[in-house]
């Protein structure tokens, strides 16, 4: 098969959606298929099939995109920035993918509900689209909405983006989740039928996560203490306000901890400014983006993940292959690939009272500690396998390729 990998998202970049889609493309060529990797890159202003090196500028195709923006007469798309934003990165990605030419592909698979929507939009009939979705979109804006970006044309982003969720998820011929939180927003929310949902997790290269435990890429802090660890994005839905919070009530218990906070993003500013007012200066050390964060996973005691938003963390995921106890919330699909006191904790999301308690107790008590990691790792090397995962997404392909040809 010839087969297009999609995403609206700037690739490459730090995060679970461009890990599997290289995964996947490694995984598929080496069965002997065919595949190419699209979406925007250097910032977003190009659009770029990354295997190929091949690549539009958005600027040369920004006059197309106004003209066709002026001649659909939405005058209200122009009263909010990111909507605004938003429109004309859709149309620059359909225009970019008719210049690469989509005709070719058997089967385009695309990796969110936005390029889901435009690539419909512009490929043949014969193509076969099947669209994964690696979180929710439309939560993700009202979140932001909500906590950051209040205005007076936030209803209209709130429609415009539920609009984006339910014409996205419904545009593919086959929508895949990994979890049933995700099928149940979707079917009972956006409207998108139960007979258009396929429920499987994403796989892992897992012989790969096991080599990189080995491989340290930058110094780290010496210490002689506990070290709980968090590694993704620094945003608002991650929670980390939450955790500093909770280790400022640690402190009050204990000392023998210290935190290592791996990633970067628009909170991290005011992160070390909270860490600072609340006396935790010398306690947690911000590290950045790290390429290594498979070697910190072999320093660590505990893994912490207080989401406040969430489908499938890549990091619970490197969490379990390294055998580490997680302590995670309990949003979104979380859940379902934590078991609560099984294979790690369970606390209700925001909860900083809840979070300081587990941490204290997986501090005190060595035995629950590593057994709870070891179950993770038990469960993780035989429920992230790849091939399970590839296997069932060929089954998806081939099936979605018969009913086009059939029709």
């Amino acid at each position: 098969m010839k087969i297009l990998l999609a995403t609206y998202w700037n690739i490459p970049h730090v995060g679970g959606v461009w890990t599997y889609m290289v995964q996947l493309k490694e995984k598929l060529e080496s069965l002997g298929h065919d595949v190419d990797l699209l979406g925007f890159g250097e910032d977003n202003q190009v659009v770029h099939i990354v295997n190929e090196n091949r690549k539009v500028d958005k600027a040369q195709l920004l006059s197309l995109v106004n003209a066709k923006l002026d001649n659909e007469k939405f005058p209200e798309i122009y009263k909010n920035h990111l909507v605004e934003y938003t429109e004309i990165q859709r149309y620059t990605l359909e225009l970019a993918a008719l210049h690469f030419g989509l005709e070719k592909y058997d089967l385009i698979h695309a990796q969110d509900v936005i390029s889901s929507g435009c690539l419909k939009r512009v490929k043949p009939e014969k193509t076969a689209l099947v669209t994964t979705l690696h979180g929710c979109v439309a939560y993700e804006i009202r979140y932001q909405l909500e906590t950051i970006h209040r205005s007076s044309t936030s209803d209209l982003a709130r429609a415009y983006f539920d609009y984006l969720e339910q014409i996205g998820a419904m545009s593919a011929d086959v929508t895949v989740v990994a979890n049933k939180w995700m099928k149940n927003v979707l079917t009972g929310e956006f409207g998108v039928s139960e007979e258009q949902i396929e429920i499987f997790h994403y796989g892992y290269n897992i012989d790969q996560f096991l080599e990189r435990m080995t491989e340290k890429t930058a110094e780290v802090p010496y210490t002689d203490k506990k070290i709980i660890l968090f590694a993704g994005r620094l945003t608002q839905n991650k929670g980390v306000h939450h955790l500093i919070s909770a280790l400022e009530q640690l402190k009050e218990i204990r000392n023998d901890w210290v935190c290592w906070i791996v990633g970067e993003g628009e909170k991290l500013a005011g992160l070390r400014v909270q860490a600072d007012q609340l006396g935790l200066s010398d306690d947690i050390t911000f590290l950045k983006n790290r390429n290594d964060v498979p070697y910190l996973m072999t320093l660590a005691d505990i893994f912490v993940l207080p989401s406040l938003l969430e489908n499938q963390p890549l990091s619970v995921i490197e969490a379990q292959l390294a055998g580490l106890p997680v302590i995670v919330s309990d949003a979104g699909g979380i859940p379902e690939i934590v078991e609560h006191e099984m294979t790690g904790l369970i606390t209700p999301k925001g909860d900083k009272e809840a979070l300081a308690n587990c941490l204290n107790r997986l501090l005190e008590d060595e035995a629950q500690r590593k057994e709870l990691g070891a179950n993770a790792r038990e469960f993780a090397l035989e429920y992230w396998n790849m091939d399970d995962a590839v296997n069932h997404i060929l089954t998806v392909y081939q099936k979605t390729i018969k009913n086009k040809g059939d029709m």
